[in-house]
C-alpha cells in the first residue's frame, strides 16, 4: 500500500482536476451567456430631442456579417460600391464579442457590448431580453415619428415593440427569406411615411456558417445576390429626399464563423449616401457612431446610453443644429458617466476636453482598469504563489527523467496545435466555436491525440516497457501530472486578469478563451491519464512475462 501511494494521491489528484475544470468550464461559459451591463437596473434618462428630421425616412440597411473586404468588390457587389462612390463612407471598427445580437445592440444604442446591455452571446430567441437601454427606436417614436423594421425574429425579442410602428419578421436566413423581408419593405420605401427603417438581410451570414465562408464561391454569390437587393432598395427610395445607410454587424473568418476578437470580425463597412451626406471617405468609424449619427439626422435625442461620436463632418448640418448636437452630447456623456461611477463604485474623472465622448470615454475605461487592477491583487497573489507551486511539483514528478518528460511536454503542445491550427483550421477565439458540443468534442479529440503521442515518446525515451508494472504506472502518472502542471497555467493568468467568470464587465476574450481550452484539455488529459496510468502495468506485465 506504502509503494503504491504516490499512485493513489495522483488517482485522487485527477479525479479532483476533472470536478474543478468541469464545474469551471460550465460556469464560466454560463455567465458569459448571463452577462447583464452594470447599467441595467439604472439606465441613463433620455435627454432633449434635437429637432425636426432632416430627412423625410432613414433606412438602415443591415447586411449580416458582410466582411469589409468583400464590401470592396465592385464584380460582387457593384451598386453598393455605386454607393460609396457618391456617398460618405469608411471602415467601421467593432469591439468583441463579434456575434450578431451584441453588434445589433451596438448599432442601436450606441453603446458597447460591457454597457449597452444586450446580450453578449447569441441567445434562443424565447431567451433574448429586450433593451433596457435607450435605443434609436425608442427616440424615434418619443419624437412622434414613425418607425418600421424588416428583420430576422431576433429584432422582435431585442428592441421594444412599443417603438416600432410596421414590422416583418422571419426565421429564415437565405436568400428566400432576404427577398420576403426586402418585398415587405419596400411599400415603405414609396409610401415615405416612416422615418426610421432598419431592413437586415442575412444570406451573407448564412453562406458564411453553412456554405464554407468567405474562402467558398458561394460566400460571394450570396454578397452578390444581397447586392442586388440593396439596388432594389436603394433605387425605390428617392435619394434627394430620404439617406440611406449600409452597414454590418461583424466579418466572418475566412472558413466562416464569428464571436471573437480576430481583427477581421471586427472590420465592417460604412456607407451613407442620399440627402444631406457629403461625399468623401472618411477613414476609421466605429460602431457605436452609427446611433448618434442617426439621432443627430432624424432630430431625436442622443441614444442615452451612447459612447459614440455623431459623424458631423458627413453631414450637411447647419451650424445651429450643430452646436445643439454637441450641447446635448455634452449633456448625455455627463450622465453617463455619473451613473457609470455610481455603479461600479470607482471614480469616473473626466478630463476637460473638447472631445468629450473621447474624453468621457478615456475615463469609464480607466474607471474599468482601476477596479479590475484593485480586484487582481488578490488574485496575483494566489495565482503567483500557484504557478510557483506547480512548477516546484512539475519539477519533482520529472526527475530523474527531466529531459524526456520535458521533451513530452513540447510533443503534446506541438501536435494539439498542429491539429488545431493547421488541420482543424481553428483560431483561438469564439470564432471557431460552431456550439459547445462541438467545442468539447473537438478538442477533447485533439487532446486526445497529442496527449498519446506525447505519451508514446515518453514510454520510448524512459523504457518503461522494461519497468515492472507498478513502476511503469507510477512513470505514466507522473508524466500526466507534469502536463496538468503546465496545462494550469493559461487557466490561472486568466483568472487573474478576468477573475474566475464573467461578473460586472467583460472578459479579455483571448485570455478568457484559452483559460477555457485550457480547462477542457485539463479534464481531458485527467481522464485519460487514468486510462494510460492502468494500461502501463501491462507494459511492464509484458515486458517482465509477469
Amino acid at each position: 500500500m506504502k509503494k503504491s501511494a504516490s499512485i493513489i494521491i495522483g488517482i485522487l489528484i485527477c479525479l479532483i482536476v476533472m470536478g474543478i475544470a468541469y464545474f469551471w468550464a460550465t460556469s464560466l461559459m454560463d455567465s458569459i451567456y448571463a452577462y447583464r451591463s452594470p447599467l441595467q437596473n439604472t439606465p441613463p434618462k433620455p435627454g432633449t430631442a434635437l429637432g425636426k428630421p432632416n430627412a423625410r425616412s432613414f433606412v438602415i440597411v443591415l447586411i449580416d456579417a458582410l466582411r469589409y473586404d468583400t464590401s470592396l468588390k465592385t464584380d460582387v457587389m457593384p451598386y453598393l460600391n455605386q454607393l460609396r462612390s457618391v456617398g460618405a463612407s469608411g471602415l467601421m471598427h467593432s469591439r468583441p464579442p463579434s456575434y450578431s445580437q451584441p453588434g445589433y445592440s451596438v448599432i442601436l444604442t450606441g453603446a458597447w457590448p460591457d454597457i449597452s446591455d444586450g446580450p453578449a452571446m447569441n441567445l434562443d430567441y424565447a431567451d433574448i431580453p429586450s433593451f433596457t437601454q435607450d435605443n434609436l427606436y425608442s427616440a424615434s417614436t418619443r419624437a412622434g415619428l414613425h418607425t418600421a423594421i424588416s428583420a430576422f425574429n431576433w429584432f422582435e425579442k431585442l428592441i421594444p415593440q412599443q417603438g416600432v410602428s410596421a414590422s416583418f419578421y422571419t426565421a429564415g436566413e437565405d436568400n428566400t427569406a432576404d427577398q420576403q423581408v426586402t418585398e415587405a419593405a419596400v411599400p415603405w420605401l414609396t409610401e415615405g411615411q416612416y422615418q426610421l427603417v432598419l431592413i437586415h438581410l442575412d444570406q451573407v451570414d448564412y453562406a458564411g456558417h453553412h456554405e464554407g465562408g468567405p474562402i467558398d464561391p458561394r460566400w460571394d454569390a450570396a454578397a452578390n445576390r444581397t447586392d442586388q437587393l440593396l439596388q432594389q432598395i436603394g433605387t425605390t427610395m428617392d435619394l434627394t429626399k430620404d439617406t440611406l445607410l449600409v452597414i454590418s454587424d461583424h466579418g466572418q473568418i475566412d472558413r466562416g464563423g464569428h464571436g471573437g476578437q480576430d481583427p477581421i470580425v471586427l472590420m465592417e463597412p460604412f456607407v451613407m449616401a442620399g440627402k444631406g451626406v457629403v461625399p468623401g471617405n472618411y477613414g476609421d468609424v466605429q460602431m457605436v457612431d452609427v446611433a448618434p449619427t442617426v439621432a443627430a439626422i432624424l432630430g431625436t435625442n442622443i441614444p442615452a446610453t451612447n459612447e459614440g461620436h455623431p459623424l458631423i463632418a458627413m453631414y450637411n448640418f447647419s451650424l445651429d443644429q450643430i452646436k445643439a448636437i454637441n450641447d446635448e452630447l455634452t449633456t448625455q456623456q455627463s450622465q453617463l458617466a455619473r451613473l457609470y461611477q455610481e455603479a461600479i463604485g470607482q471614480p469616473v474623472n473626466v478630463t476637460q476636453s473638447q472631445d468629450v465622448v473621447t474624453a468621457t470615454q478615456s475615463s469609464m475605461d480607466g474607471a474599468t482598469e482601476a477596479l479590475l487592477n484593485i480586484q487582481r491583487i488578490p488574485r496575483g497573489i494566489i495565482t503567483f504563489v500557484a504557478i510557483f507551486f506547480l512548477l516546484i511539483v512539475a519539477a519533482w514528478h520529472a526527475r530523474p527523467y527531466y529531459n524526456w518528460m520535458v521533451l513530452g511536454l513540447v510533443c503534446y503542445v506541438i501536435v494539439f496545435n498542429i491539429k488545431y491550427l493547421l488541420i482543424d483550421h481553428k483560431t483561438y477565439s469564439l470564432s471557431s466555436v460552431i456550439d459547445a458540443t462541438n467545442l468539447i468534442a473537438s478538442t477533447a479529440l485533439t487532446a486526445l491525440l497529442a496527449l498519446l503521442v506525447a505519451w508514446i515518446v515518453v514510454i520510448l525515451g524512459t523504457k518503461i516497457y522494461l519497468l515492472k508494472p507498478r513502476k511503469a504506472a507510477d512513470l505514466t502518472m507522473k508524466f500526466i501530472l507534469v502536463t496538468l502542471s503546465f496545462i494550469t497555467i493559461p487557466v490561472l493568468v486568466h483568472y487573474f486578469i478576468n477573475g474566475a467568470v464573467v461578473t460586472w464587465t467583460l472578459p479579455n476574450f483571448l485570455i478568457s478563451f484559452l483559460g477555457l481550452i485550457f480547462l477542457i484539455q485539463a479534464l481531458i488529459v485527467a481522464a485519460i491519464g487514468l486510462l494510460l496510468t492502468g494500461i502501463s502495468p501491462l507494459l511492464g506485465y509484458f515486458a517482465h512475462g509477469k
